[in-house]
């Protein structure tokens, strides 16, 4: 076997059963590798980025290791975008790129990514944007360093790696071929934090202080619910999620406050307010969560945190108390401990707001109401359906009006946040779980980024739906602009028909301009199994809910 081969081996033993990338000259050798398996479909795209991003969504609700590659050069530097969405979204995947051959280096070799005499280095900067960077520049090194890199993938705190593979060689036999071995050592919290953490917690739920759990996406990554679930019941703790925890317990729940943050439900900002103690689990205080980073957010109470990374225990907030673990396992020994402490905790009151997404918006205007068309997405959701929001005002709108009541999940473009990356991710997702409903629902500046991986879909036979929110501008932008400078600029642009797009590339295509007709179209794409595209014509002046901290909360 030579090392295309021996890496394609590798990836099949280990589950891998999609992968994405490019075609090109310096990488043919693992095309020829992937074509001769009968384990792995390969996904070719039509850019690179785009393989990045698929990879990202394969890893994103599966316990499945993403994978991408491309040909060299400019290839290689295209998948950066989705190689520091999985550094800061904690997504494991593997990408793959040749490398100038020896006898080629500081030459200028076609592609070249050496460093040497004016070429990009493109091993400075997967150093700086992985866990790690690798190279095999012989053949006996490929199952010891393939064996390394995907084991750090997956250790503590998940992220992406890099393989640079010298592609003179890949075509060479490996004479010592081996299985690989995935040790991947559980994070488990101190057996000391937990009983401090538990001790800390028992003495305000007796004193019948206010205590509020935050949840997550490190709760969904780690398969929490039902440990999750057991816990805010048995203790009668009310709890609230970020964008990215939307879902991971039912929101029609009675101990459900909603979503936090600066576009979150008023109730669950009043009860962040007027908490004597917060349990933060598997998040990272992003921007929008945290009001901005606003400095006072815990001056008045305890911060209780459990996260898998030492270093966002108190990164930005000082944690009173804390367990550096993965969640499910730290839930467990909680319940546990906390439960030998506390045998009866009385039912706990909730705040009277209404949540956003049980709002009756009154809208008579001649284009859709954005919230409404969410309220519509969320009513005719199947059950445990993937919905995926992308860089810009429709962002907002999904998380503040979307209701997950039936194991359904959202997910965000994450804090690195690059436009288009859900636009192509859910292509990836939908492929790690053909059983799952996905839908991106897209701003329209976002789908022109990438939506001509649609024909990918098309061509590759992925049932994703994307639902474009159109306005003809950048909406968030222009609101963001229209608040600090009271002027906007540069933010209009023309929008093609989406519809006939969608059909001249072989997938469904629809244009809805009255909320009426959403309902139909959304259920006939969905129940197509074709690819399928919604252009829904929304109303631009009209933004979604925006509640800094020391302010009024203004429905």
């Amino acid at each position: 076997m030579n090392i295309g081969d021996v890496i394609v081996k590798t990836l099949e033993d280990i589950g891998v059963d999609t992968i994405f990338g490019g075609s090109g000259q310096s990488d043919s050798d693992i095309l020829f590798a992937l074509e001769k398996s009968k384990k792995i479909k390969t996904v070719i795209i039509r850019n690179e980025q785009a393989a990045s991003f698929m990879a990202c969504g394969y890893a994103m609700f599966s316990n499945k290791l993403g994978v991408c590659f491309s040909t060299a050069g400019p290839g290689v530097i295209n998948l950066f975008s989705g190689v520091a969405v999985a550094l800061s979204d904690s997504l494991p995947i593997l990408c793959i790129s040749p490398y100038a051959p020896k006898e080629y280096r500081g030459k200028g070799d076609l592609g070249e990514t050496t460093g040497l005499h004016r070429t990009p280095d493109t091993q400075a900067m997967f150093r700086a944007t992985t866990k790690g960077a690798f190279m095999i520049e012989r053949p006996e090194q490929t199952c010891d360093i393939l064996e390394e890199a995907i084991n750090l993938a997956f250790e503590g705190r998940p992220g992406p790696v890099n393989l640079h593979v010298d592609y003179n060689i890949m075509k060479v036999e490996v004479p010592n071929v081996r299985p690989i071995k995935l040790e991947i050592r559980p994070v488990l919290p101190l057996a000391k934090n937990v009983e401090q953490f538990a001790d800390a917690l028992a003495g305000l739920l007796e004193k019948k202080k206010k205590v509020v759990a935050l949840l997550g996406y490190g709760c969904v990554r780690s398969g929490a619910e039902k440990e999750l679930l057991a816990f805010v019941e048995k203790f009668q703790i009310p709890f609230m999620t970020t964008m990215d925890g939307k879902g991971m317990l039912p929101e029609d729940h009675p101990l459900h406050l909603g979503m936090t943050g600066i576009s979150g439900d008023l109730g669950a900002k009043r009860a962040f307010k007027e908490a004597d103690a917060v349990i933060a689990i598997g998040n990272s205080f992003a921007k929008w969560s945290t009001w901005m980073f606003n400095k006072d957010l815990f001056a008045d109470k305890l911060l209780f945190r459990i996260n898998i990374d030492p270093h966002e225990i108190s990164r930005y907030y000082q944690a009173d108390y804390y367990m550096v673990s993965d969640v499910k396992p730290a839930i467990q020994k909680l319940n546990e401990s906390l439960g030998r402490r506390v045998s009866r905790v009385e039912k706990a009151a909730m705040p009277v707001e209404k949540k956003f997404a049980d709002e009756k918006i009154d809208h008579k205007g001649p284009k859709i109401h954005p919230g409404q068309l969410v309220q519509e997405i969320s009513k005719h959701l199947p059950e445990k359906s993937i919905i995926l929001g992308d860089a810009g005002a429709h962002m907002l709108w999904l998380a503040a009006y979307l209701k997950l009541t039936k194991g359904q999940n959202y997910q965000n473009p994450g804090s690195f946040g690059p436009m288009a990356v859900n636009v192509n991710s859910s292509i990836g997702i939908k492929c790690a779980v053909p059983e799952r409903t996905v839908v991106a629902a897209v701003g329209d500046g976002d789908y022109q980024m990438a939506g001509f991986e649609l024909m990918t879909a098309v061509e590759n036979k992925i049932p994703v739906v994307w639902v474009i929110f159109n306005n003809n501008e950048f909406n968030i932008i222009k609101m963001f602009q229209l608040r600090i400078r009271k002027a906007e600029v540069f933010n209009r642009f023309l929008n093609p028909n989406f519809k006939a797009y969608a059909e001249a590339c072989g997938a469904l295509g629809f244009r809805v301009e009255k909320i009426e007709d959403f309902a139909p179209a959304f259920q006939k794409a969905l129940a197509s199994g074709k690819p399928a595209l919604i252009d829904v014509v929304v109303e631009p002046d009209i933004y979604p809910p925006f509640n800094p901290y020391n302010e009024p909360a203004k429905p």
